[in-house]
């Protein structure tokens, strides 16, 4: 999978990670660019097409789905990050709308397009998939189960020749981490990290220096081998 001349949506298009990866597909040549935004978009590229789309909107992903003809690369990289204790309902149930169901109801929504195209998805989940930050838990618990959507629907999308990669960011700086006191990538660096291990066909992509410390043994531990022979059973 090379970025040139292939046709990428990237969610949360608007801010960090997610405008990065608009500016490095682009970079890359890519022939058009979808950016999804909650908030109207501009851009000067006439290859950057914005798409009005809340992850947590039925209606909204719906009629992105119907502005786009064709698709070769879908980045599920739409977030939200909060401060909790777990005791408000309320910000736990937002993490999972949108870091777990926006995510698959995008994917679903954009499927049919990327069979017909035999394209990838990737989805941007996070190193707090793996081991939780206590100081926003409801953000890791929603990571952990979006992190496991990515797993199952790289076994269930195999047959159709659909690549699915699960992105494990570390501490990246923007908006949404500027809060927490600790050495963090630049979005720049994370997003060409992103792509050259698309195009390089990894599975599990591990963009920053935190989160390439654990890539060698994720890669050769317990938990991806019995993830392997868990998808064996739809193969």
């Amino acid at each position: 999978m090379t970025i040139a001349d292939k046709t990428v949506l990237v969610t949360g298009a608007n801010r960090g990670i997610g405008q990065a990866l608009v500016e490095e597909a682009l970079r890359r040549g890519a022939k058009q660019v979808y950016a999804g935004t909650r908030q109207p978009l501009t851009h000067p590229d006439g290859r950057v097409t914005p798409l009005t789309l809340d992850v947590t909107s039925p209606a909204q992903i719906q009629a992105a789905a119907g502005q786009v003809e064709s698709l070769d690369i879908l980045i599920n990289n739409a977030g939200v990050f909060l401060y909790d204790d777990l005791s408000d309902r309320g910000a736990f149930e937002q993490h999972l709308a949108v870091n777990l169901f926006g995510t698959n109801a995008v994917t679903q929504a954009f499927l049919p397009l990327l069979t017909r195209s035999r394209g990838a998805v990737v989805n941007n989940v996070s190193l707090a998939a793996l081991a939780p930050v206590p100081l926003t838990p409801a953000y890791s618990i929603s990571k952990a189960a979006a992190f496991s959507l990515t797993q199952s629907l790289r076994a269930l999308l195999a047959r159709q020749d659909v690549r699915v990669h699960a992105v494990l960011t570390g501490p990246t700086d923007t908006d949404m981490t500027r809060g927490l006191d600790l050495p963090k990538a630049s979005p720049e660096s994370v997003a060409r990290a992103i792509l050259d291990a698309v195009e390089n066909g990894e599975e599990d992509i591990f963009p920053d220096p935190m989160s390439q410390a654990v890539a060698d043994s994720w890669r050769a531990g317990a938990a991806k081998a019995l993830e392997r022979q868990n998808a064996a059973l739809v193969a």
